[in-house]
This record gives C-alpha cells, structure tokens and sequence, in this order.
C-alpha cells in the first residue's frame, strides 16, 4: 500500500494542498475554522504523518544536534550524554553524536565541517576543558555557522556554557568539613590540567583562607579521578602530614581509594580522618561508611544544554538575538557517616 501523502488529505478535505500545509504547520488564522476541522478530521481518517524530510525543508531545520563528547568512562561525562539524549528525545530533536578519543583533538575544523555538511541545527560541545583543548574557538580560520553550546567549560564572552559551578562546590565541601573542627584539611585533586579540577582546588584554598586554616603545599596531591590515585594520594598525604584530620576528594572514585589506605593506615573514618567526595555517584550511599559527598547532577547539566540550544535555534530562527551566556548549577551537600565527626566548633 503506497503512504498516504499530503494530496490524499487535500482530497478528501476539499481543499488545496497548500490550506492543508498551512493547517499542519499551524498557520491557520486565515482559515475558516470549518475548514480547519475537516483538514484535520481527514489527517486523523487517513492516518497522515508528515515525512521529517518535508518539515525539514519547509523549516530550514532538521531536528537533528550534534553532540561532540568525550569521557564516557567517567561518571560526570557518561551522565551529561544521558541527560542531553533524553531531553532531545522529550524535544523532538534527534542526534548525532561524535566521540573524540582525546580531549586535544586536532581536528577540529574537519569535525565541524563534517557535523554542518550533515545540517545538523545545532552544536553541543560536550568535551571538558582541558588544557588548551578549547583553544580553537579564538582561531580565525575556524567558521561555525551553527548556535554552539559547551558543556563543562570556562566561561567566554559571546558563548553558551552550562556547567556545574565547581568553585562554589569545593568551597562548600571544605567548609563542611570546618564545621566538623577539622584542623588540618588535605586535597586530593583531579587532574589540574581540568578546568573543574581547578576550580574546585580554588574553592577548598577560599575555605581554608576565609578562617585562617593551614594550606600547606603538602596538603594537596594531584589524582586523576581513578580509585588507585586516591589510594596514592591519602598515602601520601599521611606521610607527610600525619596531622591531617580531614581530606576532600575530588571525585568519589578517588574517596574510595582513600577510604582503603585509611584502613591500612590505622585511620578510622570518620573518628580520625573525616571524608568527602563529589559526585554523588550510585553507590556512594552504601560505602562503608556512608560517604558524604558533592552531589552534582550531569544529567540535568545535559538536559539543559539541549533546552538551551533549543532556545538559540529559535532565536536565530526569528532573526532576533539569542542568549550568550553561562548557565551555573549549583552542587548539592549530601552529607553521610565519612565526615561527621565528634568535635564539631
């Protein structure tokens, strides 16, 4: 059986083509309304759906994003695609979804090139900033003719950011762990390569300098979000500054780790050594003990990217001014057994 086509609605309506495209596209203010109902009573009789292709040629848009990503054996990264693709489904927007294999790719005019030769309607760039890895957005030679959003980036005039506000996350974390009469409070950082690892590195020294606390440069060790460099960095941290009664991890993978070496090093958690992660990763609730952490929804940081792209398109669209500009989420405490100790101040 052939499909039914926009000619068959227009027969069976007793009218043009062009009233029955005008109904479907909700330009019907000039349209008797009799006229209206029989175009639609006569979409719904014969089970008409217009063919993506056709609206994509009369909107000039094809409902498709890119998305440009990276990380996906990371928890924060892994959530982000998860939340930007539920809320393309909810909008309607499919996608197309480019996986870089390092974070300093190269190629980034031949992998814009490719998402625009495909007419996607807009761009989410879901790699995190890492070293100089954004670098491309000030060379002249790179032209994007597409709304871009970022994810996870510091942020530019002129450009759309959605990230977690990690500064106010580490600042937070770290004062929680003064309320508990932590004295002497060690970092376990990402790699500071990463723009989130540095932002929450500068929240836990704002903390620390705000009531006059040490921060010795042995209080901090470098990690790279993997379980084994907490473990590294606690021993390390231990070893020089035995001292140490509560230590921020900068991801919960990384409070794992350290919670293995504080038993080995004779530290109770929370009694001795109090701790807290971020992330607020699945399981975090059943470590032993209870791991108190960041909470810091990537799912809802994705969703937003695509509601926000959404609203570019529009705007560009209309031919009016879209919104440049950054979105901050703000990180949620979740505070459990790892950092609740005795001599609260």
């Amino acid at each position: 059986m052939a499909p039914t086509t926009i000619a068959d609605v227009a027969r069976i309506a007793g009218v043009s083509k062009a009233t029955v495209s005008r109904v479907l596209a909700g330009q019907s203010q000039y349209i008797r309304e009799g006229t209206r109902r029989r175009v639609l009573e006569a979409v719904e009789a014969l089970g008409y759906r217009p063919s993506q292709a056709a609206r994509s040629l009369k909107s000039k848009r094809s409902c498709t994003l890119g998305v440009v990503g990276y990380g996906l054996e990371y928890y924060g990264p892994s959530c982000t695609i998860a939340g930007i693709e539920e809320e393309a489904s909810e909008l309607g927007y499919t996608l197309l979804l480019y996986l870089v294999r390092q974070p300093e790719t190269n190629n980034v005019a031949e992998l814009l090139d490719e998402m625009q030769a495909r007419y996607v309607d807009g761009l989410i760039w879901a790699v995190p900033e890492i070293g100089d890895n954004h670098a491309w957005l000030e060379d002249p030679t790179i032209q994007l003719d597409i709304p871009i959003v970022f994810i996870s980036a510091e942020p530019r005039p002129n450009h759309f950011v959605v990230a977690v506000d990690n500064f106010s996350a580490g600042l937070t974390a770290t004062r929680h762990l003064i309320a508990q009469g932590c004295q002497h409070i060690g970092l376990i950082t990402g790699p500071l390569d990463w723009w989130e690892a540095r932002q929450r590195k500068l929240g836990w020294k704002a903390a620390l300098d705000s009531v006059e606390l040490p921060r010795k440069e042995g209080y901090v060790v470098e990690g790279n979000w993997s379980a084994t460099s907490g473990e590294y960095g606690l021993r390390e941290l231990l070893t020089r500054h035995p001292e140490i009664d509560g230590v921020f991890a900068c991801n919960d993978r990384m409070a794992v780790g350290a919670f293995k070496v504080a038993r080995e090093m004779g530290r109770h958690v929370p009694q001795d050594l109090a701790i807290i992660g971020f992330d607020d990763m699945q399981d975090a609730a059943y470590f032993y003990p209870a791991l108190s952490t960041m909470r810091q929804d990537m799912v809802e940081v994705g969703r937003n990217a695509v509601r926000e792209l959404g609203k570019v398109i529009e705007a560009q669209q209309n031919n009016v001014p879209g919104p440049t500009t950054t979105l901050m989420l703000q990180a949620e405490i979740i505070v459990r057994e790892s950092s609740l100790l005795h001599k609260h101040i």
